[in-house]
């Protein structure tokens, strides 16, 4: 597979053209943002991470009867995908309250939710990601009754699976965000990544994160963290 011009570049990955029209390459970067890139960073060895994670995780999925865009990994920072155009719908699915919600409703973080909670932000940094709900996205046309109806299944899905598996590495899964693509053939499929970038993850006895919270918060041990979650998954993978 040859790897052709840079098509993009975003935060946290770059995506190249290959010589299949169909298929892209992704190269996980170091550089880390938060609030909307108001904060720039780099977290040492953070692509790797979470380029090795998003592919060992999708792969998982896939199994689980959720279609993704993972199709090989190329080597420890890039990735072969499947070419996608992404809805421009972010889905945040919680378990327990935290980051955002917490303070949008003024509650205190570690709430843990009877069910979990779904919501829709619209995939537009100058706006700044903004909350939207169903009805939303009908009227501006960003996905149709059926597609919203397919992503919310499939990112309940996902977090059943990512529960189970992150609690039998000692891991709780707080909340998480999705985003997802359609293939040429109209296809809705997950996309982008599933890692300690987009997803809340704390130590299950200690309550200690495990997740780019560190670095959004000035926490410290941001490298550290990131290297104990993907110990954690390889050593559950290796029993």
């Amino acid at each position: 597979m040859e790897k052709l011009e840079q098509l993009y570049e975003g935060k946290a990955k770059k995506v190249f053209k290959t010589d299949d029209p169909q298929l892209l390459i992704v190269d996980y970067k170091d550089d880390a943002t938060a609030f909307n890139g108001l904060k720039k960073g780099s977290i040492a060895g953070k692509g790797v991470i979470n380029n090795q994670m998003s592919n060992r995780l999708m792969a998982k999925l896939e199994k689980q009867g959720v279609p993704t865009h993972f199709v090989q990994e190329l080597s420890e920072r890039e990735t072969l995908v499947k070419k996608v155009s992404i809805v421009p719908l972010e889905v945040i699915i919680r378990n327990i309250s935290a980051g955002s919600f917490a303070k949008r409703y003024g509650v205190e973080e570690g709430i843990v939710f009877d069910a979990p909670t779904i919501e829709f932000s619209y995939k537009n940094d100058e706006l700044g990601d903004p909350l939207l709900n169903s009805y939303h996205a009908l009227a501006l046309k960003l996905a149709t009754p059926q597609e919203i109806e397919i992503i919310k299944d499939y990112s309940f899905k996902v977090n059943d699976f990512l529960k189970a598996f992150w609690a039998e590495c000692g891991v709780i899964l707080v909340d998480f965000k999705l985003e997802f693509g359609r293939l040429a053939d109209g296809t809705i499929v997950l996309a982008d990544e599933i890692s300690p970038d987009t997803c809340r993850l704390w130590d299950a006895k200690t309550h200690e994160k495990l997740d780019k919270d560190r670095f959004r918060r000035d926490l410290g041990g941001v490298e550290d963290a990131y290297a104990e979650i993907m110990k954690r998954l390889l050593d559950h993978d290796a029993q």
